[in-house]
């Protein structure tokens, strides 16, 4: 390269100034990078690396296949999630077949599914600062000590729940056995897996749960704990604290996960007081924020645990969600900002509420199917069963876990139940009282095994409707206990169908070969236990040793309990699942049904979709346990 002499500056002059400049330049270039590059590693830089780092859009979409119709039979709370060895009762997640979901507002739902991520950091950002704060309700850390004051009862009773009657107490041991044999060939055939298959003595994992490992172990937590099985319970809190897993990336119900292990890990540190179960339970609850980040805040039903992306069942109408999965969220969310310190959780939930509160409910009912992204009803199938149900039941159950001060949910309970019994309450001819379907103004008269959660859901409300009313409610709930009970003693195996009907001379039978099956299912057992609670009538206490006398009989096979294809043989075909719930829910209520009121007193509990006991939140009390902390 040849540099021409410019007039009046020698070579050797012209060579300085040029490196002088280069090094100013160098090190200016320099000074730059470590300005720009630092603000990457200061603490707290979300904001900052926002403005410079592009946000990764996710789009939300859907999964799976299949009519509605279908899907529609194999949900169950909406748990017909769940799976069986021929796949005859359960709806599969299908990831290959994903694609976006059919909407108007596409572009806003990109930008809503792009949050996933912020709304990760958001969640622990303010869990870290709430702890800090001295503002309202929240100023207070939770404590398991001020926790425990506040308790009305001991959990466990004066004598662990033992009934003084040796015949009560001979059935309640019994119970307590078919636990132990369960959980022993679980841990035997399946451990670590999230269901037995009893047949074949190996364990299920199915596409429920995201890639969470461990479901029957969760869901067993506080049954185990309860009954005092003591090595049994040991064994699983070793394996929560060893081999839970909660850095999965797969594609979860964000329901199933809900109801099933933030309950259970819930019921399982409320129980017990391991910080543990708390730590565990936090994080995982930080993982389901995501599904809330749509247009109307409504969740979709899928998420990746990992990603945060969500989407909609494939099967659901439009892209819709499920009332019975966004509705089944609110117990669990109040108990993860009470121990979390941080209001995210009810923000999420309270969000639910209030849109549900603003938009239009033909003849004052809910329909099955909303659009998170309009914040519409996709269509008007109304259901007290699968799809529907648990949305009323935690209506309820959220006035009552509050101490009886969140009257909104109060209100809306008894204007839904209002509703219901003027469109859905039917009386057969032979007697039976029953909750229709309703489908666009047409009634269907099948009434399904999920259903029947209702008897006791109406007898625990019964008190806090209108006085004129308290014993109607009662009654009422007495009325479909019974018709529940009918469509057991109405079958070969004195087990009940899963869906039952009402039309062309049938009475509380099932009339499709479709719906004769049962999976190990509580909702019935559930409304004995409560009604036992309410009346004490010794009926329902016979109704429960009659089905667990069935289920010694037909389910129980050489390597834990099954369920079965048809309930009006007794040549029995077995379905080869141990289903999760079955030690969750059927064994923990037909065990209280044969305990003392004391054992998980209902002044103090109430039990979440998954039979998972949550200690009902006074705060009253517990701001004045923290004030007298602070004075002494």
């Amino acid at each position: 390269m040849v540099f021409r002499k410019l007039p009046g500056v020698s070579a050797s002059g012209m060579g300085l100034r040029l490196s002088q400049k280069f090094v100013f330049l160098l090190f200016l270039s320099g000074l730059v990078t470590l300005c720009f590059g630092a603000l990457f590693f200061l603490p707290d830089s979300v904001r900052i690396k926002r403005i410079f780092l592009f946000k990764t859009e996710t789009q939300p979409v859907t999964v799976g296949s299949g009519s509605e119709n279908d899907a529609r039979e194999h949900l169950k709370r909406p748990k017909e999630g769940v799976s069986s060895a021929k796949g005859e009762t359960s709806t599969k997640l299908k990831p290959l077949s994903r694609r976006p979901s059919v909407s108007h507002e596409g572009t806003e739902e990109r930008l809503a599914g792009g949050k996933a991520q912020e709304d990760l950091t958001l969640a622990r950002s303010r869990t870290e600062s709430a702890t800090s704060s001295d503002q309202g309700a929240q100023s207070d850390t939770f404590t398991y000590k001020k926790f425990k004051r506040c308790l009305l009862k001991a959990p466990l009773g004066r004598d662990n729940g033992k009934p003084s009657d040796p015949q009560t107490n001979e059935r309640r041991e019994k119970v307590k056995e078919m636990m132990k044999f369960a959980w022993d060939n679980y841990k035997r055939y399946a451990w670590g897996k999230n269901e037995l298959r009893p047949l074949t003595r190996n364990g299920h994992i199915g596409n429920m749960f995201g890639g969470l490992r461990g479901a029957s172990i969760i869901d067993s937590l506080d049954t185990l704990y309860v009954m005092g099985l003591m090595d049994e319970y040991n064994e699983a809190k070793e394996w929560v604290q060893t081999s839970l897993d909660l850095n999965s990336n797969g594609e979860a119900s964000l329901f199933e996960v809900n109801i099933r292990y933030v309950g259970g890990l819930l019921s399982a540190y409320y129980l017990t007081g391991e910080e543990l179960f708390k730590n565990k339970v936090v994080e995982l609850g930080e993982k389901l924020l995501p599904a809330f980040n749509t247009p109307t805040g409504i969740p979709r039903g899928v998420i990746n645990l990992g990603s945060g992306t969500s989407w909609s069942w494939g099967w659901a109408s439009a892209g819709s969600s499920i009332l019975a999965e966004f509705g089944t969220l609110h117990l669990e969310f109040v108990h993860l900002t009470q121990l979390s310190n941080n209001p995210i959780y009810t923000e999420k939930v309270m969000n639910i509420r209030k849109l549900l509160n603003k938009i239009e409910k033909p003849h004052g009912l809910y329909p099955n199917f909303l659009s998170p992204v309009s914040g519409n009803w996709v269509q008007h199938h109304v259901s007290i069963g699968g799809l529907g149900d648990s949305f009323y039941e935690y209506l309820i159950k959220s006035y009552l876990m509050s101490d009886k001060t969140d009257e909104d949910a109060k209100t809306t309970y008894y204007n839904a139940l209002e509703a219901i019994e003027a469109n859905l309450v039917q009386k057969s001819p032979g007697g039976l009282t029953y909750m229709a379907e309703w489908r666009g103004g047409i009634l269907d008269h099948k009434m399904g095994h999920l259903a029947c959660f209702s008897g006791g859901m109406i007898g625990i409300g019964a008190d806090d409707g209108a006085p004129e009313k308290r014993q109607h409610y009662l009654d009422l709930a007495a009325e479909i206990t019974h018709t529940c009970h009918e469509s057991y003693t109405r079958s070969a195996t004195k087990l009940g169908p899963e869906a039952f009907r009402f039309d062309s001379g049938a009475e509380a039978t099932a009339t499709r070969l479709s719906d004769r099956y049962y999976i190990l299912r509580p909702e019935v057992i559930e409304s004995y236990m409560y009604m036992w609670r309410l009346t004490h009538d010794p009926k329902y206490r016979e109704w429960g040793w009659e089905a667990v006398e069935a289920l010694e009989q037909h389910c129980r096979v050489d390597s834990g309990f099954s369920g079965i294809r048809d309930v009006y043989t007794t040549t029995v075909s077995h379905d080869n699942m141990q289903q999760s719930f079955f030690l969750s829910e059927t064994l923990k209520y037909l065990y209280l049904l044969f305990s003392d009121d004391d054992l998980l007193p209902l002044e103090d509990w109430v039990f979440n979709t998954e039979a998972h006991p949550l200690p009902i939140i006074r705060t009253n009390c517990l701001q004045n346990e923290a004030t007298q902390d602070k004075t002494l």
